[in-house]
């Protein structure tokens, strides 16, 4: 890509990811799990029984604008 365009998005975000306990697919919630030096770690919980679907490791300096 040419380095004078912007990219579409700057991060992806989880909606939708497969519970293993459940085995379906499921809106899930994103929860904070620690501040690191590199950037937050985040975990994707399933809502009907709290298992962690997928982690997330957001960069220092690369946080979605609110």
């Amino acid at each position: 890509m040419n380095g004078r365009r912007k990219s579409s998005f700057d991060q992806m975000e989880a909606t939708l990811l497969h519970c293993p306990q459940c085995r379906r697919a499921v809106p899930v919630r994103k929860r904070l799990l620690l501040i690191l030096p590199e950037g937050d770690k985040y975990e994707y919980l399933c809502p009907q029984c709290g298992t962690v679907c997928g982690t997330k490791l957001e960069r220092a300096g690369l946080k979605p604008a609110l």
